[in-house]
């Protein structure tokens, strides 16, 4: 065991301190790239040519990077034509033009693509058996994922849980574990700061007349309606990507015209609507009073309809040719819901924002387990029941697709039964 623990503890450590440093890059260049676009507000206007420009960059020098974060988990699955080096700079690059151009996406996919793809490299260096290799990729996943969002052992075990609905990777966890923690310092080393939320509500942790019970039964009925409406959330986000990029390739040709007219619609969109609150990142607003994820823990800090705008902005940009992520767009969906359904259930805002944050993450990339750790790293253990619950239902009622198409079922949800392989 412990020659076990210091082989993969040699292996992770130059890998999270590859990975944490691009992903400290990557992160510090799109803080600018969103400040510049707020600066130059008609840099959106050219958002049609950046993705004709990321078209035509992935189809002459891509290879098979296009497939992103399921050529990863493909590989894991099934090891095959392997993942390009090159896939780490390309997606750092678009992912970048896509927010200076004002695409709304997130960062969690080029974080694990540049995990990926580095963890590949290194394990074909040193001649790795493919078993080692399989591993060492999930540790890549940790180690992006952990360094992106400051968040280590969701990191760690999002990897373990994100490849196959109903089952856990535990071949991995050390490894996992190791990379993800030592790529957030590496990334913090470098001055990186992730944004701090913050839940004041103090919850009752009674109910009376029944004192026995250790906790608000009428609040945590609300949590579980909240949970189901998180889910439907994360289904209609997943289906919806999907749709729009299968009916972009089928019904507009050439292909370099499906991003040009993906960005047309987002510009189109944003003068219908008269605010650029739903491009790029969406986690703070360049105005005081905009919708933002950091203002939707405020009553007023969203508007109803705020979440399902963002679901369909995101949906147009990544399904139609733009690189970055799903995540972080997830945050701002969930975010905007909780803050929208605490209005109309009576509860608190800040609590079920926080809760919309991470279980409609948990219903589109089916990780309960991982997202109600996000949690509790985010905002402490005071209301980690709540968070369970929500992530919890949200995962059963967010159907079995989700937005990795490389996911694999293992458990159908609802059922013990595995299937058969």
């Amino acid at each position: 065991m412990a020659k076990h623990l210091i082989r993969w503890t040699l292996l992770a450590i130059p890998l999270a301190l590859v990975v944490g440093s691009l992903v400290a890059l990557f992160l510090w260049l799109l803080e600018e790239a969103t400040r510049l676009r707020w600066q130059q507000p008609w840099l959106l206007y050219l958002l049609p040519l950046a993705g004709i420009g990321i078209y035509f960059l992935y189809k002459k020098l891509g290879k098979n990077s296009e497939a992103g974060n399921n050529l990863i988990m493909d590989e894991i699955h099934q090891p095959g034509g392997g993942i390009p080096a090159r896939m780490a700079p390309l997606v750092l690059l678009t992912t970048v033009v896509t927010h200076l151009f004002g695409g709304s996406a997130g960062r969690e996919g080029t974080a694990v693509q540049i995990g990926g793809s580095m963890a590949h490299l290194l394990g074909r260096r040193m001649r790795l058996t493919e078993k080692d290799i399989r591993i060492l990729l999930m540790a890549g996943i940790a180690a992006g994922f952990g360094a992106v969002f400051g968040t280590p052992l969701t990191g760690a075990v999002f990897a373990l849980e994100v490849l196959a609905i109903g089952t856990i990777r535990y071949d991995a966890l050390v490894p996992c574990l190791i990379a993800a923690v030592f790529a957030d310092i590496v990334c913090s080393a470098w001055g990186i700061h992730h944004t701090h939320y913050h839940i004041d509500f103090a919850p009752h942790n009674s109910t009376p007349f029944l004192p026995f019970l250790h906790m608000d039964l009428l609040l945590l009925a609300k949590v579980v309606l909240a949970g189901v409406a998180f889910g439907m959330a994360s289904y209609l986000f997943a289906n919806s990507m999907h749709l729009i990029k299968q009916y972009a390739q089928r019904y507009i040709q050439p292909a370099w015209l499906i991003p040009a007219v993906g960005g047309v619609i987002i510009i189109a969109f944003s003068w219908v609507l008269g605010t650029r609150d739903y491009l790029g990142l969406g986690v703070s607003s360049q105005y005081p009073s905009g919708v933002s994820i950091l203002n939707a823990f405020h009553a007023g800090g969203a508007t109803p309809w705020s979440w399902l705008w963002k679901l369909l902005f995101t949906a147009i940009t990544l399904g139609m040719g733009f690189k970055g992520g799903e995540v972080t767009p997830l945050f701002f969906i969930g975010a905007a819901l909780g803050n929208t359904l605490a209005i109309l259930l009576g509860a608190p805002v800040d609590l079920f924002a926080g809760m919309g944050f991470i279980a409609v993450f948990a219903g589109a990339t089916n990780t309960p387990i991982a997202c109600t750790l996000m949690g509790v790293e985010l905002f402490g253990t005071s209301h980690v029941l709540y968070f369970a619950v929500a992530c919890f239902t949200a995962y059963y009622f967010s159907g079995h697709s989700g937005i990795y198409k490389a996911q694999r079922m293992a458990v159908h949800k609802g059922e013990s039964s595995t299937i058969k392989k």
